[in-house]
């Protein structure tokens, strides 16, 4: 089942992208994740494991995917984009 989480932001589109780099620096050190960005989508993957954060000026919006032998990974992934969106997008 694929993580997928919207969240509505009021930030300038700068810095709803900065917080969004920061998001997938956070998952990068906690899971291991490469990511870099492609215009205003910030792409990320590893072995088992990819999605994107799309950003723009209203919503950010979260999409992965883990692969089988990472899917016990996913309560954890998602509790850990939550926690950062809901304290840094409020």
């Amino acid at each position: 089942m694929p993580i997928d989480i919207r969240k509505e932001h009021n930030k300038s589109l700068e810095e709803a992208q900065q917080i969004a780099d920061n998001l997938a620096q956070d998952l990068a050190d906690k899971f291991s994740i490469d990511y870099g960005w492609e215009g205003d989508t910030l792409v990320f993957r590893r072995m088992g494991v990819s999605g994107e954060i799309d950003v723009d000026e209203q919503v950010v919006h979260v999409k992965a995917r883990l692969g089988f032998f990472l899917s016990y990974l996913e309560p954890a992934v998602e509790k850990e984009i939550h926690r950062y969106l809901d304290e840094h997008f409020v």
